[in-house]
């Protein structure tokens, strides 16, 4: 009886756990595109990538690739995209895995990202400035080896997460109804807006009610947990130094870096800006996305900024006009 007891409820235990999965997945429904401009599909690999562009063609491209995290995608650049797209031919992909892009259950990699920026790049921009974001950042650095850009504008750039992999992690939150219930609970609403708030945001009051319904939406969309596994496991990142690789480059580097930035302090955007003798930008009062916190000076600041060599720029204000300062 006990036994008889014991493996009903079990059995109980796993139903409700898939109903609590299909009931999320469900109230997700379809993600629609979070950027104005005209959704298209870049055929890579056997699967679907959407992208947005915006834009005169004949303008000079710009590629906009957005940070790696568990709600990641394209929405990231909301707050520049429309003004961006007064002066380039801009295109802002879902990285593979992420936002409105197919999400099949790939053992993602480091590698493969650095592979699908390449290729993307090549098949559709010319000599394009890339705008590329924490992870992407680096991605975007290693391509630069192989494509030509016009220009790197890398926003807290990293390589590195948590140091090390961990393949139990991977495999445990791709598993088909625990890892889902777990991924479901490290995306719910609350979580959503204390990491934003936490290591996200400089202003806590940034993190809107807009902003965590749609990443919780791109959160619970099916297959969501596969790339966000391999990143929970630490294998989306790449083993290079970040700094040496940049030296190598040959197009013009900006590092973008909020003073306040936590998970990425400003002392690694000094090292990488010194080995790759690279101009920094410093907004004040900004975590790890002064693009997202300060997007009209961002624009204005460090997109249509005049070159100033190597050195650092500092951005002192928040919402009034200032010349920067240079070291």
């Amino acid at each position: 009886m006990k036994l008889r007891t014991a493996i009903a409820g079990t059995l109980g235990a796993v139903g409700l756990t898939a109903a609590a999965n299909r009931i999320l997945q469900s109230r997700a429904g379809d993600l629609d595109s979070p950027l104005d401009g005209t959704t298209r599909t870049y055929r890579w690999r056997g699967f679907d990538v959407a992208y947005t562009e915006a834009g005169d063609p004949e303008d000079p491209d710009l590629l906009l690739l957005h940070g790696i995290n568990a709600s990641g995608s394209s929405h990231e650049f909301r707050g520049v995209f429309d003004e961006l797209a007064e002066d380039y031919h801009v295109l802002a992909p879902d990285l593979p895995g992420f936002g409105r892009s197919d999400r099949p259950p790939l053992m993602y990699s480091g590698s493969l990202y650095t592979t699908f920026v390449e290729d993307f790049a090549t098949d559709l921009t010319d000599d394009a400035t890339v705008i590329g974001s924490s992870h992407a950042g680096g991605y975007a650095a290693v391509a630069a080896q192989s494509v030509d850009f016009e220009e790197l504008l890398l926003v807290c750039p990293t390589t590195e997460g948590i140091p090390g992999t961990r393949p139990l992690v991977r495999s445990l939150v791709r598993t088909p109804l625990l890892g889902e219930a777990l991924f479901n609970l490290a995306t719910n609403e609350r979580a959503i807006r204390y990491f934003n708030a936490d290591h996200g945001y400089y202003d806590p009051e940034k993190v809107t009610d807009e902003l965590v319904e749609y990443q919780w939406q791109t959160a619970h969309q099916p297959g969501a947990r596969f790339a966000a596994a391999s990143f929970f496991g630490g294998f989306l990142d790449l083993d290079v130094d970040l700094g040496e690789v940049l030296a190598d480059v040959d197009e013009p580097v900006t590092l973008v870096w909020g003073r306040q930035a936590t998970v990425s302090p400003l002392d690694d955007g000094k090292d990488i800006a010194a080995a790759a003798d690279a101009q920094l930008v410093v907004f004040d009062e900004s975590d790890v996305q002064p693009h997202v916190e300060h997007p009209d000076q961002f624009v204005r600041q460090v997109v249509r900024g005049a070159d100033v060599g190597a050195t650092t720029i500092e951005i002192e204000s928040v919402g009034e006009e200032h010349e920067p300062a240079s070291e």
